[in-house]
């Protein structure tokens, strides 16, 4: 390879008018905000039907030294991790550290991953979220590279700079680091579970929630916000939502175009420096799901629960959206209550998180008066880049995806309550805080 940012990155999604991805790689991919030729930290991105023979090849032309960790949990080393192990073999020392059992994305975690690749040159991760996710916060307090080849197309944080850690109870997305490369086998993805295919297409499909709980955050709260993250992703979301049940099939085809709409979307959240493109209301729900859910519900996958959770805040956009504008409140949620409700240590962390958009009686009417005035042009805006709930809704139900609580274990009662108190968890306004402001979040959808 004469450039290994290029990688084999440029593999062509069928359908797609120009190949984003590549472009990206190369610094030619101009940011539609301000014409400037966008650059990320990553160096390599291969997305091919097999990697099977090259494996060494890709990691090589990143010159990490000689000794590489490869971490795996039991399932990924038999999937891919003892290959990748063995044919790195070719270029030095290579440390297998196995986790044992379903790992958790904690610190206790992060620790053990620390403590077991403290003589390696860079990690490589073989796996997906929780895998990935160690790796990368790891690597980032070891000040190490490292490079992921995934197991499953199952999320979209394999490209993106930030770590979903668990810190006391208390779900956080933590500045972490991009992998220098990112190595997808199409065949190991379509073989994955596929639940984890299902689960990757419904974290794909809150890029439309997101943009507008953004986009509502910047008409309401002046937020800072690009529209490059979109860019890159409108061209293979197209081709994805277009034939979804291609997914089922496992046809190759069909996951490429996953692989690169979850690479692209971990790419927009790094061009943005965090996961606001890619994490608004739905995440909320679903980072309260993680946090409260009955200790006897059956393990989901993040991504089933992105899919119902983008489901709900379709609908309660589409719903707000189609009445008057509305009318604010002050906040009258209290420290006291965050307390009673969360627990002194989670509720104080939320009480931080939502003091910094709870609404005084003076912001309150300020705040209405504003939305009468911006109403009508808001809703415009956003119906050019919304996808209808019953659009998201058959693309799902031709995809297999879940798309009720009860189809993710949870009882009518909890996922009222997650959809109600989620606001709280952070400092992100979205239509869930807009609807709650308006004393309206209860009685919609």
């Amino acid at each position: 390879m004469n450039d290994s940012r290029l990688a084999n990155a440029g593999s062509r999604t069928p359908g797609a008018t120009a190949d984003a991805l590549g472009d990206l790689l190369a610094c030619r991919w101009r940011d539609p905000d301000s014409g400037a030729a966008v650059d990320v930290p990553i160096r390599a991105v291969a997305i091919e039907r097999s990697l099977a023979g090259v494996e060494a090849d890709l990691v090589r032309d990143l010159s990490f030294g000689r000794r590489f960790a490869v971490v795996c949990d039991a399932t990924t080393q038999q999937v891919l991790g003892a290959r990748v192990a063995r044919a790195l073999a070719s270029l030095g020392e290579v440390d297998p550290v196995v986790l044992d059992g379903v790992p958790d994305p904690d610190l206790a975690t992060v620790a053990l991953v620390r403590d077991a690749t403290a003589t390696a040159d860079a990690l490589v991760a073989v796996g997906s979220g929780t895998i990935n996710d160690l790796c990368k916060y790891a690597a980032a307090g070891a000040g190490k590279p490292y490079v992921v080849f995934p197991t499953a197309p199952s999320m979209n944080g394999y490209t993106s700079m930030n770590a979903a850690i668990t810190v006391d109870g208390y779900k956080k997305s933590l500045p972490a680091k991009a992998p220098l490369g990112v190595f997808i086998d199409l065949g190991v993805l379509a073989g994955a579970p596929l639940r984890m295919i299902q689960a990757g297409l419904g974290d794909s499909l809150c890029r439309s929630t997101a943009q507008a709980d953004w986009l509502l955050s910047k008409y309401l709260r002046g937020t800072a916000y690009r529209e490059a993250p979109f860019a890159l992703l409108a061209p293979d979301e197209a081709v994805l939502l277009d034939t979804p049940e291609a997914l089922i099939g496992r046809d190759l085809d069909a996951v490429r175009t996953l692989a690169r709409t979850l690479v692209l979307s971990g790419l927009g959240m790094t061009i943005c420096g965090g996961s606001y493109p890619a994490s608004q209301g739905e995440h909320l729900i679903s980072h309260y799901i993680d946090m409260f859910a009955p200790a006897r519900r059956p393990a989901y996958f993040h991504g089933e629960q992105i899919a119902v959770a983008t489901l709900t805040m379709a609908r309660i956009q589409e719903a707000m959206l189609a009445g008057p504008a509305p009318r604010l409140n002050a906040g009258s949620v209290t420290r006291e209550d965050l307390l009673e409700h969360f627990g002194n240590e989670i509720g104080e962390a939320c009480w931080g998180e939502y003091a910094a958009k709870r609404l005084s009686g003076e912001e309150a009417e300020a705040l209405s008066t504003q939305i009468a005035e911006c109403w009508s042009d808001l809703g415009a805006t956003l119906a050019g880049t919304m996808i209808p709930s019953a659009t998201l809704a058959d693309v799902m139900a031709r995809s297999g995806c879940q798309q009720t609580p009860r189809a993710i274990g949870l009882a009518a009662k909890f996922y009222r309550r997650a959809v109600r108190d989620a606001r709280f968890l952070r400092d992100r306004y979205t239509f869930l805080d807009l609807a709650g402001d308006a004393g309206r979040l209860a009685a919609l959808p």
